[in-house]
């Protein structure tokens, strides 16, 4: 088994908090991802043979050791899932990912919205209460919502919504050609005059973003609120927005999103436009016997309670993340490791089984093959 030492992204919207008190050191502004796992942007690192390397050099040196067999006949020398810590403290960017094939499409032609050739479909498994706008609301509710701002300029989204074009009425808010702050200044003031959580958020976004429409989205959007050790799974084509809390987020090792408001970076909204589903909706995921299952090949998660040890069979890639209090995690090989909270070990698959256990929280990341 191998520490990880993993990257720890510094986007505006994180925590200032939530990831350093877990892993017990200050932080120096917002801690908004630690990445585990093996994506060229962010490999995890590891000590091998007294030299340090990162776990994607180490897989592509011996694919069928570290990934087994079966993992590495399906998805080639790459770890095909990537784990995270998000801290949420700011709303995210207005989002969607692609398909498997509209990932590898974009990633052959060039497009810059494609840096992976790979799909992104994610699961979220909540630490704390975990708030995200995700999937869009029946339209009728929607455009009663929007309607009922008294805002004139909205009378086309409005329309749009009356139709049943939910992604109609999101492109005219996206395209909206001039007097973006002077919209959102009506829509903030109408909103205030509302006392719900809708209309609250929407004017909360538009103090963030006084020149983007898309802070309407609140409206558009269902809102979805995770208690601790509740799980969301977003596929392809759903739009969303994740709002505060902090979470283990799992997903297929890619890189691939669309944006189209409510951040500073890139933004294609033609793109996301294109691929995004209007039926498309996140799905509750239960756990079975403590493993969340998503509908795709590349991950799972397992989260470990206290109490007696699991074992879990080998063959498998497996990336474990100490939550809470003391982990103990062993191998077949005879190898162990005692980890504490923030800290996560990698266990090839050719390290055979796998046990967990302790008196703490894990979280343990695998294929799903």
């Amino acid at each position: 088994m191998d520490l990880l030492t993993n990257v720890i992204k510094d986007y505006p919207w994180g925590s200032r908090t939530a990831i350093a008190e877990l892993t017990g050191r200050p932080a120096s502004g917002p801690e908004a991802e630690m990445w585990l796992g093996a994506h060229p942007a962010a490999s995890s690192r590891l000590t091998r043979d007294g030299a340090e390397t990162t776990l994607a050099d180490a897989v592509a040196a011996d694919p069928a050791g570290t990934l087994g067999e079966a993992v590495a006949g399906r998805f080639g020398d790459r770890l095909p899932y990537l784990m995270k810590l998000i801290a949420v403290d700011a709303p995210l960017s207005l989002q969607v990912h692609p398909d498997a094939e509209q990932a590898a499409d974009g990633h052959a032609r060039g497009d810059a919205n494609y840096t992976d050739p790979w799909h992104k479909p994610e699961l979220v498994c909540a630490l704390t209460p975990f708030t995200g706008l995700a999937g869009f609301r029946p339209p009728e509710q929607a455009a009663m919502l929007v309607e009922r701002l008294h805002v004139e300029a909205l009378r086309p989204v409005v329309a749009a919504l009356r139709a049943g074009d939910v992604l109609g009425a999101l492109r005219v808010l996206l395209e909206w050609p001039t007097s973006r702050r002077k919209l959102v200044e009506s829509v903030v003031w109408a909103a205030s005059a509302v006392h719900t959580p809708d209309y609250a958020l929407v004017t909360k976004l538009a103090r963030r973003y006084p020149e983007d429409p898309a802070v309407l989205a609140p409206l558009l959007m269902r809102r979805h609120t995770l208690a601790p050790g509740e799980a969301l799974f977003l596929g392809a084509g759903v739009l969303h927005c994740y709002l505060d809390g902090f979470a283990v987020e799992i997903m297929a090792c890619s890189d691939n999103v669309l944006r189209a408001g409510l951040t500073g970076k890139r933004v294609d909204v033609e793109e996301l436009l294109r691929i995004a589903d209007a039926a498309a909706q996140p799905v509750a995921v239960e756990p079975v016997g403590g493993a969340y299952v998503p509908p795709v090949p590349e991950f799972l998660l397992r989260r470990i309670a206290p109490g007696p040890a699991e074992a879990l069979p080998g063959g498998l890639p497996r990336i474990v993340l100490c939550a809470e209090g003391v982990v103990n995690v062993g191998t077949a090989e005879g190898s162990e490791v005692k980890l504490r909270p923030g800290e996560s070990v990698f266990a090839a698959a050719s390290e055979g089984s796998v046990e967990i256990g302790g008196d703490g929280v894990a979280f343990c990341a695998e294929p799903h093959v």
